[in-house]
């Protein structure tokens, strides 16, 4: 069964830090590219950052500077870097990754994990 997992949400004070992590098991071929969402209380869900296969990022200007995102494609890993935590960064975070399950591709979700910021 193919599946993301996210670990590593909690409660934080504003100005702490945080790492979210993301793994794909199953059976797959490879993944292409990988991102960070979050949806907050009564908002839609918006891009946090992405990442390429081969290492090209993208951020939402609400968190350039402060969050870095990596993987590390021989253990099927993404992660967010989180510093700087703002209250406005209390969302759930979900992973994405596009899948190569041979010979299709598919878009999966993680669960999501919380992530709340206390003034």
């Amino acid at each position: 069964q193919v599946q993301l997992v996210e670990s590593g949400g909690g409660l934080v004070q504003a100005g702490g830090s945080l790492r979210l992590s993301c793994v794909a098991s199953g059976r797959i071929f490879n993944i292409k590219n990988m991102g960070w969402y979050r949806q907050a209380p009564g908002k839609q869900r918006e891009l946090v950052a992405s990442i390429t296969d081969g290492g090209s990022t993208n951020y939402a200007d609400s968190v350039k500077g402060r969050f870095t995102i990596s993987r590390d494609n021989a253990k099927n890993r993404m992660y967010l870097q989180m510093n700087s935590l703002k209250p406005e960064d209390t969302a759930v975070y979900y992973c994405n990754a596009r899948l190569v399950i041979v010979p299709l591709e598919y878009d999966y979700w993680g669960q999501g994990t919380q992530v709340t910021v206390s003034s």
